[in-house]
């Protein structure tokens, strides 16, 4: 048996994955971010008018700011995802 035999067979079982492995200090400051920004968007529910090129909209700045936080979701998941070799 070759060396990279020998390393590839064994040894490659992971251990059970708890919530201490998910929760990193990186992915907590993320989540709080995240919770303070939800809480910050649902404060704010008076009407303002919105205007993206040419029509003008008048809705509840919550759901402007949380259409605005999902786009910034879905941009940062994009960019920012691990890539799978």
């Amino acid at each position: 048996m070759s060396p990279r035999e020998a390393s590839s067979s064994g040894g490659s079982r992971r251990r059970g994955g708890g919530i201490r492995d998910w929760l990193t200090p990186a992915r907590a400051t993320v989540l709080v971010i995240a919770l303070l920004a939800i809480i910050f968007i649902f404060e704010n529910t008076r009407q303002v008018k919105i205007r993206l090129l040419i029509p003008e909209v008048t809705m509840p700045l919550y759901l402007a700011l949380l259409a605005m936080f999902a786009v910034g979701v879905l941009c940062g998941g994009y960019f920012f995802r691990r890539r799978v070799r």
